[in-house]
């Protein structure tokens, strides 16, 4: 656990201020609370307590900025992470992407915030699936771009852990990679495709005319403000039949415009058209343009359009004589083709259902359209409402050439006007309880506009919540490999450990003379075989005690002037001669040297008491 940051948030942005000012890197885009525990993280493992101590150190120490941003820039990434999404994208989206595509056209493909590439490396297996190698090396160029150089670097090389390419299929693993020392390397033909350099999406421009970006658990470190200027910049930098594949944390795109969803699950979206380039294609296409008709052709489709229109039209010639008649005119008026030609006087449809003369003869005068309307026209006991409007044709030189004659049935309309007079008789009457209902909805609905409000909140609380558990399950991904690293180096140092217990019991064991070991405090730490033979005591027996403390045939405190020397004065080695009697009760007689224990900067850290038997004969 991070300890506890001493500081103010003034204090910290101060030091993102420093940190923007003297390495160019802009985290104001970046969420909060990641920052704040990446930042104290860093702080704990370089043991610093303080915002403005840290801000001290980065200041004396240039070394420090790359390990903060090791720490700040988390690198958790793999080969092909979630693999259903990356079937899906096998086998829907790279076989469309290729046949959008002309054969000699290059694919170019944008993998974001890479890390250490195995996602770009991923898109190159799976494109070369599809292409062929040859294909792929001459169609596709991957640009693999992120903030971190080190990264960066590690991802050029193409050379992985063994462990670190687990999830390639197998298929692909034989394919693409070579192992070498128990390590897998990237094929080169395929990694000359791939193009590492470093973007910072906030600041720099994004690349251009890219058919697929693929920018995985990416966004979601960044705030909503920031994500929205990055989605604005891939939808720029997308041609429009391209796709966007992200991480499965990240669903802002849910709630924007920029683009559409393919597969919502997946996390994989099309390139959606904003409104404002509507609108310019729309002026684009409504231009002037040259008439692409030939006349012929034309008078045919006028004439064709004539007889089709929905309202019945018809046409008098300034003699007063029928010109013309539409499919719908001649439906209403029952006309045939004989009657064109004919004096409108003579038709019935002159007087019926308007005395149509008098009409016509008042639109000719004044040289303009005459409207008549709601003309009822009852036919065979079904009553129909008209509009009815005369208006004069004039040929291109303006000459007069004849009268328009329109009818459009308003029945529809004129029974939804008596419905709508009855219906206001209703509402006026009920004018006062509605009054007083809408004032109630009116408060209701500020209190339902209230909860959605919390709603939307709630659920965008939700969805920054759901980002940081991700966000911070990488974080302890990447703790976990410290700590597999940490715990294999001591694993390590305990198999030293036990190699250099063995060699020193070895050692004891192989000496003719009984060796006892004590600390500072003259507890016994190591006894060997010769002097278990020499007093009966084995080592489980003494280990830990104190010498004076033990019950055999040695006076140890004759023996103490000499410890007490060598542990407390740093004296020299020192050697008595002692009667002794041995574990059989045998009186012996022993030489005991004692020398110091010096541990590794000369200070003393014990005593080696050396016991050996002057005549070793009278024990037999």
């Amino acid at each position: 656990m991070a300890q506890q940051s001493v500081g103010t948030e003034e204090q910290f942005e101060d030091l993102l201020a420093f940190i923007r000012e003297n390495r160019g890197f802009d985290f104001n885009g970046y969420k909060r609370p990641s920052l704040h525990r990446r930042i104290e993280k860093r702080m704990q493992d370089a043991g610093v307590g303080a915002y403005g101590e840290y801000l001290e150190r980065l200041k004396e120490d240039d070394d420090e900025f790359a390990q903060l941003f090791d720490t700040i820039l988390i690198n958790v990434t793999g080969f092909f992470r979630d693999m259903p999404s990356w079937e899906f994208m096998r086998k829907e989206i790279v076989p469309k992407i290729a046949a959008a595509k002309r054969s000699d056209e290059q694919i170019r493909i944008w993998s974001a915030g890479c890390a250490t590439g195995e996602e770009a490396y991923s898109l190159a297996m799976i494109f070369a699936d599809e292409l062929g190698d040859e294909g792929f090396s001459e169609r596709v160029k991957i640009y693999a771009t992120d903030v971190d150089e080190r990264a960066l670097s590690e991802g050029r090389h193409g050379i992985f852990a063994s462990d670190t390419v687990k999830d390639v299929p197998e298929a692909y693993r034989e394919r693409y990679f070579e192992s070498i020392d128990g390590r897998s390397i990237f094929s080169s033909d395929l990694r000359r495709a791939v193009i590492f350099g470093r973007n910072d999406l906030l600041v720099d421009p994004p690349i251009s005319r890219i058919d697929l970006i693929s920018t995985r658990n990416t966004l979601m470190y960044f705030n909503p403000d920031a994500q929205r200027r990055i989605l604005l910049n891939f939808h720029f930098a997308l041609l429009p039949t391209g796709y966007l594949f992200l991480g499965r944390s990240e669903t802002l795109l849910a709630r924007s415009s920029l683009f559409v969803p393919v597969d919502l699950k997946r996390r994989v979206f099309a390139r959606g058209v904003r409104e404002d380039m509507q609108e310019q294609l729309r002026e684009m296409v409504e231009g002037d343009r040259a008439p692409i008709v030939p006349a012929p052709e034309a008078e045919r489709i006028r004439e064709a359009s004539f007889d089709a229109a929905p309202i019945a039209q018809l046409v008098v010639d300034p003699a007063g004589h029928l010109a013309a008649a539409n499919m719908q005119a001649r439906t209403l008026f029952g006309l045939g083709q004989r009657d064109l030609g004919r004096p409108l006087q003579d038709l019935e449809l002159s007087y019926r259902p308007v005395e149509l003369r008098s009409v016509i003869e008042q639109a000719h005068t004044a040289h303009h359209t005459v409207s008549v309307r709601d003309i009822e026209w009852i036919r065979g006991g079904d009553s129909r409402s008209y509009d009815i409007q005369v208006g004069p044709l004039h040929a291109a030189d303006g000459s007069l050439v004849g009268m328009s004659v329109t009818f459009a049935e308003t029945t529809r309309y004129r029974k939804l006007q008596e419905a709508n007079e009855l219906q206001k008789e209703r509402l006026e009457t009920a004018f006062e309880e509605l009054q007083s209902t809408a004032e109630e909805l009116e408060t209701t609905n500020e209190e339902l506009q209230s909860t959605n409000e919390e709603l939307e909140t709630t659920n965008e609380e939700l969805q920054s919540t759901n980002e940081e558990l991700e966000t911070m399950n990488e974080e302890l991904q990447s703790t976990n490999e410290e700590l597999n690293t940490m715990n294999d180096e001591l694993r390590l140092r305990t198999e030293d450990l036990h190699q250099v217990n063995a060699f020193l019991e070895s050692i004891l064991g192989g000496l003719h003379a009984g060796v006892a070991v004590t600390d500072g405090e003259l507890r016994v730490q190591a006894w060997n075989e010769r002097a278990r033979d020499l007093w009966g005591l084995r080592a489980g027996e003494v280990h830990g005690k104190h010498l004076m403390n033990l019950d055999f045939g040695l006076p140890i405190d004759q023996v103490m002037p000499l410890l007490r020397g060598v542990v407390n004065n740093g004296s020299q080695d020192g050697e008595v001669k002692l009667e002794a009697t041995n574990r059989r009760g045998r009186q012996i007689e022993v030489r005991v040297r004692v020398s110091p224990m010096n541990g590794p900067e000369g200070d003393v850290r014990g005593a080696i008491v050396v016991m050996e038997e002057v005549d070793s004969k009278q024990d037999e």
